[in-house]
């Protein structure tokens, strides 16, 4: 009798153990790129919210800007699938009327100007499938440059002088992208 008890406090050990193995999750490990958002206002207090956009964060890692963000070709600002960008009240990119809604943000980068460019795209990754065909608006942007240099790229909001202004920075690269509401 204790040795068919023996035998079966090991079999349900064995059971136990194995079915903790079975149900285990694998996690994947920290992205390289991390996911971020960047919202107007910024703080955290208000709710009200006019523009954010959703984008991954890729790292210079001793690499130059333009080796990762290519001149002259659509780039999907930030890593992994381009950046998302949501307007909760309509909104202009230069002369361009755009609806609220959520749209792709890619820019085409070259060394004195940046294109930002608002497309109806939404869920790609990269901007592999990218389709001039669907952008609703576009806008050229002069280049400037930052004595900071910022090893993650980094998107922020603050007021601009007609509205406001979506900054975009990566190594001493700096574009600021004014929106209208």
């Amino acid at each position: 009798m204790k040795n068919s008890t023996f035998i079966s406090s090991i079999a349900i050990a064995l059971m136990v153990f194995l079915s903790f193995q079975l149900n285990a999750q694998d996690f994947k490990g920290l992205d390289k790129s991390p996911m971020d958002a960047a919202s107007y206002p910024s703080s955290y207090k208000e709710s009200s919210k006019l523009v954010k956009i959703t984008y991954s964060r890729p790292q210079l890692n001793d690499r130059e800007v333009y080796d990762l963000a290519k001149e002259n070709q659509v780039w999907r600002t930030g890593a992994n699938e381009a950046a998302e960008i949501t307007f909760y009240t309509d909104t202009k990119l230069g002369e361009t009327n755009i609806k609220a809604g959520t749209y792709s943000f890619f820019v085409i980068p070259e060394a004195s100007e940046w294109t930002a460019i608002i497309s109806t795209d939404l869920n790609v990754w990269g901007s592999y499938t990218y389709n001039e065909d669907n952008d609703v608006a576009r806008l050229t942007i002069p280049v400037t440059e930052a004595e900071e240099s910022l090893e993650a790229f980094s998107i922020a909001f603050d007021k601009g002088d007609n509205g406001i202004e979506m900054h975009l920075g990566w190594g001493t690269v700096r574009v600021a992208v004014p929106f209208s509401m």
